[in-house]
C-alpha cells in the first residue's frame, strides 16, 4: 500500500499498486495529450509562419516584377511617343517644304503662261501692225498702178501708130514661127527678166528649166529659195502660155489649170503660176495679178509684164511667213517646257503621296506593335496576379486543415486518439 495526498484537497489516502499503476497511466496519457497539443500547435505555427512568410516573400516578389514591367512599359511609351513626336514633326516639316515648293512652282508656271500670252498678245499687235502696213502699202501699189495705167492712157494716143506698126510686125514674125516657138519665146522673155534681177535681188534663189519628166508632164520653170540656214522658204512652179493670133482652136488660161496643179505638186512646189498670153482680150487677166485659189490651191495667173512683181510678192509674204513661224515654234517649244514642268511636279505629287503612305503604313505597324507589346505584358501580369490567387487557395487550404482530417483513414492515429478519449471519459 502506498500513501498519497491530493494535492486539492490535501487529503491522505492509500492505494494499492494497480490503483497507484492506473493514476500513472491517466498522468501519461494526459501529458502525453499535452505534448501532443503543444506539438500541434507549434507545428501550426511554424505552417502560418512559413505561409505568411511565403507569401510575402512571394507578394514582394511579384509587386518587385509588376513594378519593373509597369516602369518597362513606361519607359517604351515615352520613347515611342518621343520616336512618333520626332517622326510626325520630321513629316510635317517636310510636308511645308513640300507644299511651299508646290505653292512656288504653281507661282513659277503662272509667271510663264502670263510672260507667253503677254509675248504672243505683243506678236499679234505687231502682226496686227505689220498687216496694216502691208493693207497700206497694196493701196499705195494700187495708186501707182492706177496712175501709170493713166499715164499709159494719157499716151495711148501717141504710141497707137507705132503700136500698129509692132503689131503688123508680130504678126509677120509669128507667121513663120511654130506654136512652140511662140511659147519657147515667151519663156526666154520671162528667163532674161529674172536674170536681169538675179545678182542683186534673188541672189539666193534657184530659177530653172524644169527637166524633170518622170511623172509624164513637167512645168517650164521652178523657183526655189532658201534662207542663211539652207531652210527652203519658197518654191513656184511656173508654166508660160502663149498662142499665134492664127492658131485654128483658141486656147483659154482655164484648160492649164488641172495640169499645173499636177505638177506643182508632183515637183513639191508650194505655189504655181500661170504667165500667159491667152485671152488677150479679157479684163479679168488683163487688170493684174489673178488668184485662181478658189479653184486649185495657191496658184495664180499673170501677164508677163506681172512676172516679176507676183515672185517679189511671194517671196515677201514667205519671208514673214517663216519669221512668224519660228517664233510660233518658240512659243510652242515654251509651252512644251511648262507642260513638261507640270509632268515633272505631278510626278513629284504622285511619288510623294506613295512614299507618304509607306510612311503611314510602317507607323501603323509600329503601332500594332506596341499594342501587341502591351497585351503580351498585360498577358504576364494577368498570369502573375492568377498565380497570387492560387497561392491564397493555398492558404486557405492549410488554414483548413485539421487533425481529425490528418488521421482520417489512419487506423492508429484513430486508435490513440479514441484511447484519448476514454480517459478523459
Amino acid at each position: 500500500m502506498n500513501e498519497i495526498i491530493c494535492p486539492k484537497c490535501k487529503q491522505t489516502f492509500n492505494i494499492d499498486e494497480a490503483g497507484y499503476a492506473d493514476i500513472l497511466k491517466q498522468v501519461r496519457d494526459h501529458q502525453f495529450e499535452d505534448e501532443l497539443e503543444k506539438r500541434l500547435d507549434l507545428a501550426a505555427k511554424e505552417k502560418e509562419n512559413a505561409i505568411k512568410l511565403a507569401e510575402a516573400n512571394l507578394r514582394n516578389t511579384l509587386q518587385e516584377e509588376l513594378l519593373k514591367k509597369d516602369r518597362e512599359i513606361i519607359e517604351l511609351k515615352a520613347d515611342n511617343e518621343i520616336k512618333l513626336k520626332d517622326e510626325l514633326s520630321k513629316k510635317e516639316s517636310e510636308l511645308m517644304d513640300l507644299r511651299s515648293k508646290i505653292e512656288n512652282a504653281e507661282l513659277e508656271k503662272k509667271l510663264l503662261v502670263t510672260e507667253a500670252v503677254q509675248k504672243i498678245e505683243k506678236e499679234r499687235d505687231e502682226l496686227a501692225g505689220v498687216l496694216m502696213t502691208k493693207e497700206y502699202e497694196k493701196e499705195l501699189l494700187q495708186k501707182n498702178l492706177e496712175e501709170k495705167f493713166n499715164d499709159q492712157l494719157r499716151t495711148k494716143d501717141a504710141i497707137i501708130k507705132m503700136k500698129d506698126d509692132e503689131i503688123a510686125l508680130r504678126k509677120d514674125m509669128k507667121m513663120k514661127l511654130s506654136t512652140k516657138m511662140i511659147g519657147e519665146t515667151l519663156e526666154q522673155h520671162c528667163e532674161t527678166e529674172f536674170n536681169k534681177l538675179r545678182a542683186t535681188a534673188f541672189q539666193n534663189a534657184h530659177f530653172e528649166k524644169d527637166n524633170d519628166s518622170k511623172t509624164g508632164s513637167k512645168g517650164d520653170f521652178i523657183y526655189r529659195e532658201a534662207d542663211q540656214n539652207g531652210n527652203e522658204f519658197i518654191s513656184i512652179m511656173f508654166e508660160m502660155k502663149n498662142e499665134g493670133d492664127d492658131t485654128g482652136s483658141k486656147k483659154r488660161n482655164e484648160d492649164f489649170f488641172k495640169e499645173l496643179d499636177k505638177d506643182r505638186n508632183e515637183k513639191g512646189c508650194e505655189y504655181a503660176v500661170l504667165v500667159t498670153l491667152l485671152e488677150a482680150d479679157s479684163e479679168l487677166y488683163n487688170n493684174g495679178i489673178v488668184d485662181v485659189s478658189y479653184k486649185y490651191p495657191k496658184m495664180y495667173v499673170v501677164r508677163p509684164q506681172f512676172f516679176i512683181p507676183i515672185i517679189t510678192l511671194l517671196r515677201n509674204a514667205a519671208l514673214n511667213a517663216a519669221k512668224y513661224k519660228a517664233e510660233l515654234a518658240l512659243v510652242k517649244a515654251q509651252n512644251i517646257d511648262v507642260t513638261n514642268f507640270e509632268e515633272k511636279i505631278n510626278a513629284f505629287k504622285e511619288g510623294f503621296a506613295r512614299n507618304y503612305d509607306l510612311a503611314s503604313r510602317k507607323f501603323k505597324e509600329a503601332i500594332e506593335g506596341i499594342d501587341k507589346t502591351i497585351t503580351q505584358l498585360q498577358k504576364t501580369k494577368d498570369a502573375l496576379l492568377s498565380s497570387e490567387n492560387n497561392l491564397r487557395l493555398a492558404n486557405n487550404k492549410a488554414e483548413d486543415l485539421t487533425i481529425k482530417k490528418l488521421t482520417h483513414g489512419n487506423p492508429t492515429m484513430k486508435a490513440k486518439f479514441d484511447e484519448l478519449g476514454k480517459g478523459e471519459d
